[in-house]
C-alpha cells in the first residue's frame, strides 16, 4: 500500500506540474507574439488594445498560478497529509446516522472551499476585472451573490448527497445504477426550472424593446423549426461589461437571452449571427451528443465508485482510521479527476469540432460569413481575448478554436475539421 500511496502522490504532482508548464508556455508564446495584430483584425485592434489584451491574459495567468499553488498545497495537506482522516474522525465522533454524517461531511467541504476561494474572488472582481474596465459590481451585490449561491448550493448539493447516500444504504447492490438515474433525472429537472426559479434570483430578465430585431430573430429561427416564445435581455452590466447570449429550454421551444452589453455593442446582423451559431448547436444535436458522452462517463464513474468503495482498500491506501462511505466516495472523486486528466484534450477536441460545425451552420443560415466574423472579432476585443494562445495550451484547454483561426476559417469558407 505504501508504494501505491506514493505512486498516486507522484502522479498528482506530475499532472499539476504539467498544467503549470502549459501555462508558462502559453504566457511565453504571448510574450513573443502578443504585439502582432492578426490579419483581419486591423480595423478593430490597435497597438494599445492589443497590449491591453496581452496584459489581461498575463494578469489572469498570474492569479491562476497562485490559486493553483494554493490548491496544490491544500490537496497535499488534506488528502496526503492527514487532514481528511482528522475530519472523517471528527464527523464519526458525532454518532450521526450514516446519511446525515455524509451530508455534513460534504457540507463542511463545500463551505471550506467557498472560504478558500473568497480572497481570489474579491481580488478578481474588485482589482483585476475593475482595472481592465470590466467589473461594475458593488461589494453589497457581491455579498448578496455569495449568500444566494451558498444557500442554493447547500439546498441542491445537500439534497443530491442525501439521496445518493440513502440509495447506497437502501440498494447496496445496485445503488450505482439507481444513483446514476437519479442524478440524470435531477439534472434534466434543473434544466427546466433553472431559467424560471434560479436565474431570476441573480438577474432581471426583460423582453427586449427592439421589436424589429425580435421579429428578425424569430423569422430566422423559424427557418430551422425553432419556435421562440420571447427574446429577453438580462441586466448583466450591473456586474460586468463582458458580453454573451444563450438559449434556454428543452425541445423545439426556446427562450433566447441576450446580455444587455451584447445589445449595446453589436449590430442586429451580428446578434442574429451569434444566435444562429447557438441554433447550430441545437440543430446539429451537439448538446444531446455531449449529454450522452457525459452520461456514459457518469455511469462508468458510478460503477467504479461502487466497486472501489465495496471494500476498505481505498481507506487503507489513504490511511483513514474509519472507512466511512462518504470519505471513500470523496477519494474516488479525487482519483477519478487524475484518471480523467488525459481525456481532457479529447473532450476539448470534440467541443472545438462542434463549434466549427455551429459556425458553418450560422453562415449557411444567415447566408453571409461577414456578420459572424465581425461579431466574433468584436467579442474578442471587448472581452480582451488572447489572440495568440500556444497551440498545446489551446489543444488541451480550449473548448472553442483559437479566435484568429476561427475567424479566418469563417471568412475563407473552410470547414476546419482538425480543430
Amino acid at each position: 500500500m505504501e508504494y501505491l500511496f506514493v505512486a498516486v502522490l507522484i502522479f498528482y504532482l506530475i499532472i499539476e506540474a504539467a498544467e503549470q508548464i502549459l501555462l508558462q508556455l502559453n504566457l511565453k508564446h504571448l510574450a513573443q507574439h502578443g504585439g502582432e495584430v492578426p490579419p483581419g483584425f486591423e480595423e478593430y485592434v490597435d497597438a494599445a488594445t492589443l497590449r491591453k489584451m496581452s496584459d489581461y491574459t498575463v494578469a489572469h495567468g498570474r492569479v491562476g498560478r497562485i490559486e493553483a499553488f494554493v490548491s496544490i498545497g491544500i490537496t497535499l495537506i488534506f488528502v496526503f497529509g492527514g487532514l481528511l482522516n482528522w475530519l472523517n474522525n471528527q464527523i464519526a465522533a458525532q454518532n450521526w446516522p450514516p446519511v446525515i454524517a455524509g451530508v455534513m461531511f460534504f457540507g463542511v467541504l463545500i463551505y471550506a472551499e467557498t472560504l478558500i476561494k473568497i480572497p481570489f474572488s474579491l481580488y478578481n472582481t474588485f482589482s483585476l476585472e475593475k482595472r481592465f474596465g470590466f467589473s461594475n459590481q458593488t461589494i453589497g451585490l457581491w455579498i448578496k451573490d455569495l449568500l444566494k449561491s451558498l444557500l442554493i448550493n447547500t439546498l441542491l448539493l445537500g439534497f443530491i448527497f442525501y439521496m445518493i447516500l440513502w440509495l447506497i444504504l437502501a440498494l447496496p447492490h445496485i445503488w450505482w445504477l439507481a444513483g446514476w438515474v437519479f442524478v440524470l433525472l435531477f439534472s434534466i429537472f434543473l434544466l427546466y426550472v433553472s431559467p424560471y426559479v434560479i436565474e431570476p434570483l441573480f438577474n432581471k430578465f426583460s423582453p427586449i424593446e427592439n421589436d424589429t430585431l425580435e421579429e428578425r430573430i424569430k423569422e430566422v429561427m423559424s427557418r430551422i423549426g425553432l419556435k421562440i416564445n420571447r427574446v429577453f435581455t438580462m441586466d448583466a452590466s450591473k456586474r460586468s461589461s463582458h458580453s454573451n447570449a444563450y438559449f434556454t429550454g428543452i425541445g423545439h421551444v426556446k427562450r433566447i437571452v441576450l446580455f444587455d452589453t451584447l445589445l449595446a455593442n453589436h449590430e442586429g446582423d451580428e446578434i442574429i449571427a451569434i444566435l444562429a451559431h447557438e441554433a447550430g448547436h441545437w440543430k446539429k444535436k451537439h448538446i444531446l451528443k455531449m449529454l450522452v458522452i457525459s452520461q456514459v462517463f457518469a455511469l462508468l464513474a458510478f460503477y467504479a465508485a461502487y466497486r472501489l468503495t465495496a471494500g476498505d482498500d481505498l481507506a487503507e491506501l489513504f490511511r483513514l482510521d474509519i472507512p466511512s462511505m462518504h470519505s471513500k466516495l470523496l477519494l474516488v472523486a479525487f482519483i477519478g479527476s487524475l484518471v480523467l486528466f488525459p481525456i481532457k484534450p479529447f473532450m476539448a477536441y470534440i467541443s472545438r469540432r462542434h463549434e466549427v460545425e455551429a459556425d458553418n451552420f450560422a453562415v449557411e443560415l444567415t447566408r453571409s460569413p461577414g456578420p459572424l466574423a465581425k461579431a466574433l472579432i468584436k467579442l474578442g476585443k471587448d472581452n480582451l481575448a488572447n489572440l495568440h494562445p500556444h497551440p498545446w495550451f489551446a489543444a488541451i484547454h480550449y473548448s472553442h478554436p483559437p479566435l484568429v483561426q476561427r475567424v479566418m476559417d469563417i471568412l475563407s469558407g473552410r470547414s476546419n475539421d482538425n480543430r
